[in-house]
């Protein structure tokens, strides 16, 4: 089966300093791959290469079986992804920036219904972004991140700003899409969502991978969370 994603020996620089070194991972088609590590470990960085919002230095990416670490452009086109939501123009309202992103809004809704819901996204279209709340504007990039239709899509810390009805109700429709043949790349901090959802995964710390999750750990972690927990923590040190 042909990988989703093969990353081997990533390298990525930002402001010409060294970031994300000798990374490498396998992410298999309709999976959810969970990338988890402490502020500053690098993980958003990696996201952001792979989504090809930064350039990736040295090492091999291959998109749906093709060598895309020199073509920024291929990435970007195969691999949805949320902007960070800081980013957003303020005077733009949401459904402006919704479209903008990819198809037209009805379109959108109609594809990503379930989604929406969830989101709650329609009583937010009107609202400028700089009016916006940051959870609204986090709903907001979830839905940016499917504005495409893409087989891969990126979220980085999906979960942050939301209230634990959201949480909930957004983790159960991803886990669908994913089940319906999606692949899921997700930044986390919450172990909860690493092991109850996530089929894979690594650690990073200091730019480079301490641990690979495979399914295995990750169910073991489910059945004794307070083992997995203090495992997880000795490699984010």
């Amino acid at each position: 089966m042909t990988a989703a994603l093969a990353m081997t020996a990533v390298h990525v620089k930002r402001g010409g300093q060294p970031i994300v070194q000798d990374v490498s991972a396998v992410i298999s088609p309709a999976s959810w791959f969970g990338v988890i590590g402490a502020n500053g470990s690098g993980k958003t960085t990696l996201l952001r290469a792979i989504a090809g919002r930064l350039p990736i230095s040295q090492g091999s990416c291959r998109v749906l079986g093709e060598e895309c670490a020199q073509d920024r452009g291929a990435r970007a086109q195969a691999i949805g992804f949320a902007p960070p939501i800081e980013h957003f123009p303020a005077s733009l309202r949401l459904s402006q920036l919704i479209e903008l992103a990819g198809d037209p809004v009805d379109t959108q809704r109609q594809r990503n219904e379930d989604l929406w819901n969830a989101l709650g996204l329609t009583a937010l279209l009107d609202i400028p972004a700089g009016e916006c709340s940051s959870g609204m504007r986090q709903r907001a990039a979830i839905a940016l991140a499917f504005a495409r239709p893409c087989p891969i899509v990126i979220l980085d810390e999906p979960f942050n700003w939301l209230d634990p009805v959201a949480a909930f109700d957004i983790r159960a429709v991803l886990a669908r899409l994913v089940a319906d043949g999606l692949t899921l790349i997700t930044a986390l901090h919450d172990l909860t969502t690493l092991c109850g959802f996530c089929d894979s995964g690594i650690v990073m710390a200091k730019g480079q991978v301490s641990l690979t999750l495979d399914t295995d750990t990750l169910r073991a972690g489910r059945n004794d969370s307070a083992r997995f927990e203090s495992n997880l923590v000795q490699a984010l040190r």
